[in-house]
């Protein structure tokens, strides 16, 4: 690929612009956690909104909308798609009670809900798991993205060293500015990575021969369910998988940086709407420009091999875009990558410090020791992540499918813990070990066994290995939900006083308002995001549009009456 001088200035331009928003937005996060992990938890709903969804935009997220559409068509999408529902169940049903907690992080909400060894030993564990582990193999994943596509951009240069310095950069600014500086930057490269997309949607689809056409299968919104296991993927991704699977930016209940960020909001109304705007971009607003160029990818690169196919968004790069409009890509591309990489950073640091360093190994502190070990945190990710990025990544996609079913069922925990009693500590220790049993018993023991003794025994494939676990997990989290001794009285009297849930799931110790408002929210939630997403996608490609018009202005107004619920609030 050729570039030239006004490519080169847009990039620097883009480095540039990027590290001073950063570094200036955050010119203040020194005085504490809260200000540090939680930008002194002020900050309006449409930036914390489109910090979470520049966050999920991640520098392989068009390839692999690509590689869906031109494996499967565009139905090939509701492998995300279908987590829309547990997204909107965030808003209407969690964002409120996350921002009510006034916590740091939300690991911290277990030594909130629960009480004694089994809470601790729980919050220590997952701050390990999730701030470092699991980190550092999204981060790496995400950095053999960007890498591949330097390789493909950049042939003559140490694609290496590239990725290095754009970490480093993106570490930079992450380290001195904090969540503030994170949210200001991602606005920005949210709207660089976004208006590449859609540059290049536009002058791919130009290049498209005239006269040139799809199978109708492929432009159906629906995934052929004649196909083998048609209906039963199509259901347990409409289901099943959106209450009872894991996944980074879609936790049941919320989690990770989405509640992060719902914490970080001004006020729990500015919680609501920073998440309901995010399902609705993440959802349909983002993908259409990645599908209109997948498609004509589909036309001008026919002969491409299935391994191949991810890759043939970089081959549109180079050969339908003019320059500058070639650089302006590639800072969308950097947009993307960074706004992922600060946020991982920010976020897995504030994990370890504050509810693993803090709480078990250097407790009692001044404020400003936690923001400079975050700091030094956040560095020592940095340089880890590069390790397992390059040498460490041969079975990353392996392990991140295991991780997914590892934790099905246990979605449903994370659900109930906020609006049922019963739910102790107990039964989230059973919701996360069982389900790694069965991915044990599914992928090696059977295997083994059958290898040992001669068997023949059947090992299910997804989606029923995925709903075979859940069913166990479930079964056994709520048996241990009823059968052994609830959390101390005290401190569930504690916890609904300050969360306040609605529901009769907290009878016991208080009267609480219905659900009913809440649930025609989230109905409209679901409603609008697919009625909007199969609205725009009808208007691109000429489909009818009338009926999701009126499914997108019932959840409209559907949206409306749950956002305007006072259901337990004390104004």
């Amino acid at each position: 690929m050729i570039f030239s001088n006004a490519d080169y200035v847009l990039i620097a331009l883009y480095f540039a612009v990027s590290l001073f928003i950063g570094l200036y937005a955050g010119r203040r996060s020194g005085r504490g956690q809260k200000d540090y992990f939680l930008a002194g938890g002020n900050t309006p709903w449409l930036l914390a909104g489109t910090s979470m969804v520049a966050t999920t935009f991640a520098a392989d997220t068009p390839l692999a909308v690509t590689g869906l559409v031109r494996g499967g068509g565009i139905a090939a999408n509701w492998i995300w798609w279908s987590f829309a529902a547990g997204g909107v169940l965030t808003v209407f049903f969690f964002a409120r009670l996350w921002r009510r907690s006034g916590l740091t992080t939300d690991l911290e909400f277990l030594e909130l809900r629960y009480g004694g060894p089994q809470a601790a030993f729980l919050r220590g564990a997952k701050a390990l798991y999730l701030g470092v582990v699991l980190n550092l193999l999204i981060i790496g994943w995400v950095n053999l993205a960007l890498l591949k596509i330097l390789r493909v951009l950049f042939p003559a240069a140490p694609a290496e060293l590239w990725l290095i310095g754009i970490a480093a950069v993106t570490a930079l600014y992450v380290m001195v500015a904090g969540l503030r500086g994170v949210v200001a930057a991602d606005a920005f490269q949210f709207v660089v990575a976004m208006g590449g997309s859609i540059l290049l949607a536009f002058y791919a689809s130009a290049a498209v021969p005239s006269g040139a056409t799809w199978q109708a299968s492929t432009l159906s919104f629906w995934p052929d369910l004649d196909a083998p296991d048609g209906w039963a993927l199509l259901l347990t991704g409409l289901l099943v998988q959106w209450w009872a699977a894991f996944y980074p930016g879609a936790e049941p209940g919320g989690g990770g940086y989405v509640a992060q960020r719902i914490l970080a909001a001004r006020s729990e109304r500015d919680g609501l709407l920073a998440a309901l705007w995010f399902n609705i971009a993440h959802y349909a607003l983002r993908p259409w420009p990645w599908i209109l160029t997948a498609l004509a990818a589909m036309l001008l690169y026919p002969a491409v091999a299935p391994a191949d196919y991810e890759s043939s968004y970089v081959y549109l790069m180079r050969d339908v875009l003019p320059s500058p409009a070639r650089g302006l890509l590639v800072a969308a591309f950097l947009g993307a990558y960074m706004s992922t990489i600060s946020t991982q950073l920010n976020w897995g640091a504030s994990y370890f410090i504050h509810d693993f360093y803090q709480r078990f190994l250097l407790p009692g502190q001044e404020e400003k020791h936690y923001v400079l070990a975050g700091r030094l945190a956040t560095i020592g990710l940095f340089f880890l992540s590069l390790f397992v990025t390059f040498y460490l990544l041969s079975s990353i996609e392996e392990a991140w499918k295991m991780m997914i079913e590892a934790g099905a069922g246990s979605g449903l925990i994370l659900v109930l813990r906020w609006y049922w009693w019963r739910i102790n500590a107990r039964t989230e220790l059973v919701s996360l070990i069982v389900p790694a049993l069965g991915v044990l018993i599914l992928r090696a023991g059977i295997p083994a066994a059958n290898e040992l003794f001669s068997w023949a025994v059947p090992v299910p494939g997804f989606p029923y290995s995925f709903l075979l676990i859940t069913a166990a997990g479930v079964f056994c989290s709520l048996l241990t939900a009823l059968f052994t001794a609830p959390e101390d009285a005290r401190r569930l009297q504690t916890f609904f006083d300050r969360i306040r849930p609605a529901g009769p799931g907290w009878k016991p110790f208080g009267r609480a308002h219905g659900l009913g408002r809440m649930a025609a929210g989230w109905v409209g939630g679901m409603l609008l995001v697919y009625g909007l997403l199969f609205l725009l996608g009808s208007l691109f490609l000429g489909h009818s549009f009338g009926g999701w018009a009126l499914l997108t202005a019932l959840g409209a107004v559907l949206v409306y009456a749950g956002i305007s619920v006072r259901a337990n609030e004390p104004e």
